[in-house]
C-alpha cells in the first residue's frame, strides 16, 4: 500500500547505525543534516495521498494503489506516467533530488530480465527477484542501490590485497550467506534497503567468485554501519545557500561488518556470468530517470541565468542571446533524447518495455559530459556578482543595509531583496561546495565516463551503417560474417 510520510519517518527509527562529523546520529529524522532531505522524501509519501496529486503519483491494482514510480513499465504510456509524476515531484520540492527510489528500482527490473541467468545458479535466485519486485511495489519502501567499493589497488585481484577492500563473501550459513566489505551509497543512511551489487572490477576469470554478489540489505541490518560525509545542510544561512539547506542527499560508507544475508534477499552470488550480465544491463531502465534529473538541472540553469539577464537589460544584446541559446539546446538536446527513447522504446528480453537503448545512452553521455562546459556559461550569463554578494545578515542590518539597497536595486521590477535572492540561489547552483559536489556526482553517479561510452557501442546497431557501406563500396557478403564474430 502506499505509505504516508510518517510511516516513513517511523521506519528509519530502527536502531541504525550512524555517523556524522565523528559523531552517531542515533534520529536521522531530526537530526539537521539529514532532516532536510528525510522531510522531502516524506512529503514525496505525503504527495501520493493528496488528491491534487494522486492521479498522477499513483495508480490502483485491484483493490490496492501502488506508486507509479515502482510499476513495472510494459507501455509507453507507463513511461510517460513516471515522467508527469517525475515533474509534479521537482516542482513541489523546488529543487531536484536524483535518490528518492524511482530511478534506483530500475535496476531490479534489469535482474527480472536476466532471471535466465540466475536460473543457472539457482531457481530460487530468480523467484527471490520476482518477490522483490513486488515487495517494493506492494510496502512502497525507499529502495536504494550500492554499488562503488573504496577501491583499493586497481592493479591487483582483490585476493591479492586486503580482501574487505571488495564486498565479498565470508562463509555460507543455513539462514544465508554472511559477507564483509564496504560500499558507496547516496542515501542509504534514511533509506530502508539496498540492491547491493559488484562493482566493475577484476573479480576474476572464473566461473565462481566470493567477488560477484547481488542481494537486498536492509538498511538497518545488524553489523552494517553508515559512515556519511558532512552535510551541506545547516552549515550556512538557508537565505544565502537555499538549495544546500533544501536538499542535500547524504553519501554513505556503508561498511558490512559480517553482516547476515537470508537467503530469500539473496539475488546472485558467486557467479561471476551473472555479475557481468548484471554490469552490462543495469542502467537499461535507470539510465532515464537519472538522465531526467538533469533535465531540471539544466532547467534551474537556463532559468537562473535569464532572470540575471533580464534584470540589467543584457538580454537585448546579440552575444548574451547567442549563450542563452547554447543553455537552451542543452537542455532541449537531452530532452529529445528521452522523448524519443521512449517513443522508440524496445521490448526487453523478460517482456518489458525498456527505452530505446542507443538513444537513452547516447543522451546521458551528452547530458553529463556537456554539464561542466553548461555551469560555466551559466557562470558566465550570471555574472561575477554571484561571488562578490555579501551575505542576508547583512542586507538586513539596519546601519549598511540602506547602502546595499541602494546599489542591488536595480528598477522598479528588480528591488534588492529579489536581486539578492537570485544570486544567493545562482551562487549556490553553480558556486557553492554542494554546486562542486552535484558536477563530480553526476559525472560518476551511474557509471563512469568510459562505461558511458562503452554502453553506446554496446548498445548501437551497426547493421545499417556497415550495409550502407557494403554496398557503396561494392564489397563481399563475408565481411559481414567477421564483424558477426566479434
Amino acid at each position: 500500500m502506499l505509505r504516508t510520510g510518517a510511516q516513513y519517518r517511523d521506519s528509519l527509527r530502527d536502531g541504525r547505525q550512524v555517523w556524522m562529523n565523528g559523531e552517531r546520529v542515533h534520529d536521522v529524522t531530526t537530526h539537521p543534516a539529514f532532516k532536510p532531505i528525510v522531510d522531502i522524501r516524506a512529503r514525496i509519501y505525503d504527495m501520493a495521498h493528496e488528491e491534487k496529486f494522486k492521479p498522477v503519483m499513483a495508480y490502483a491494482e485491484g483493490n490496492q494503489e501502488n506508486c507509479i514510480g515502482y510499476k513495472l513499465p510494459h507501455t509507453q504510456e507507463d513511461w510517460q506516467q513516471k515522467r508527469r509524476a517525475i515533474d509534479l515531484v521537482m516542482k513541489e520540492i523546488n529543487g531536484y533530488a536524483v535518490r528518492v527510489g524511482d530511478e534506483t528500482v530500475g535496476e531490479m527490473w534489469s535482474l527480472y530480465d536476466g532471471r535466465d541467468v540466475l536460473n543457472e545458479v539457482d531457481p530460487q535466485f530468480s523467484k527471490n527477484i520476482t518477490d522483490h519486485i513486488d515487495k517494493v511495489l506492494q510496502s512502497d519502501v525507499f529502495h536504494v542501490s550500492a554499488n562503488t567499493d573504496p577501491k583499493g589497488d586497481r592493479s591487483k585481484r582483490p585476493q591479492d590485497q586486503d580482501p574487505d577492500m571488495l564486498l565479498h563473501l565470508v562463509k555460507e550459513t543455513d539462514q544465508g550467506i554472511v559477507v564483509r566489505g564496504a560500499k558507496y551509497e547516496t542515501a542509504a543512511a534514511y533509506a530502508n534497503q539496498a540492491f547491493v551489487k559488484p562493482t566493475i572490477a577484476n573479480w576474476g576469470d572464473e566461473k565462481l567468485s566470493d567477488y560477484a554478489l547481488g542481494f537486498i540489505c536492509d538498511m538497518g541490518a545488524p553489523g552494517l554501519k553508515h559512515i556519511c560525509r558532512t552535510g551541506f545542510a545547516g552549515r550556512a544561512p538557508a537565505a544565502d545557500y537555499p538549495l544546500s539547506n533544501r536538499c542535500d542527499e547524504v553519501d554513505t560508507l556503508l561498511v558490512f561488518d559480517d553482516v547476515l544475508v537470508p537467503w530469500e534477499n539473496v539475488l546472485f552470488y558467486r557467479h561471476t556470468r551473472a555479475a557481468a550480465y548484471i554490469r552490462g544491463t543495469l542502467h537499461r531502465y535507470s539510465a532515464f530517470p537519472y538522465v531526467l534529473r538533469i533535465l531540471y538541472i539544466a532547467d534551474l540553469m537556463l532559468g537562473a541565468a535569464a532572470f540575471n539577464a533580464k534584470q540589467t537589460g543584457l538580454d537585448v544584446q546579440q552575444a548574451v542571446r547567442e549563450k542563452l541559446a547554447l543553455l537552451m539546446q542543452y537542455r532541449e538536446t537531452i530532452n529529445a533524447h528521452l522523448t524519443a527513447a521512449i517513443a522508440t522504446a524496445e521490448k526487453s528480453p523478460g517482456g518489458l518495455l525498456m527505452p530505446n537503448q542507443s538513444l537513452l545512452y547516447t543522451g546521458r553521455y551528452y547530458a553529463i559530459n556537456q554539464l561542466p562546459a553548461m555551469m560555466h556559461l551559466a557562470r558566465e550569463l550570471c555574472g561575477g556578482q554571484i561571488c562578490v554578494t555579501p551575505d542576508s545578515a547583512t542586507f538586513a542590518d539596519p546601519e549598511i543595509g540602506a547602502w546595499l539597497e541602494k546599489y542591488y536595486s536595480v528598477n522598479e521590477f528588480w528591488q534588492a531583496e529579489d536581486r539578492r535572492r537570485l544570486l544567493a540561489f545562482a551562487r549556490d547552483l553553480l558556486n557553492s561546495d554542494r554546486a562542486g559536489h552535484m558536477l563530480t556526482f553526476e559525472l560518476f553517479a551511474q557509471a563512469p565516463p568510459f562505461a558511458h561510452l562503452n554502453a553506446i557501442y554496446m548498445n548501437f546497431d551497426m547493421k545499417n551503417a556497415l550495409d550502407y557501406v557494403k554496398d557503396c563500396a561494392g564489397l563481399s557478403d563475408r565481411v559481414m560474417e567477421q564483424w558477426g564474430k566479434r
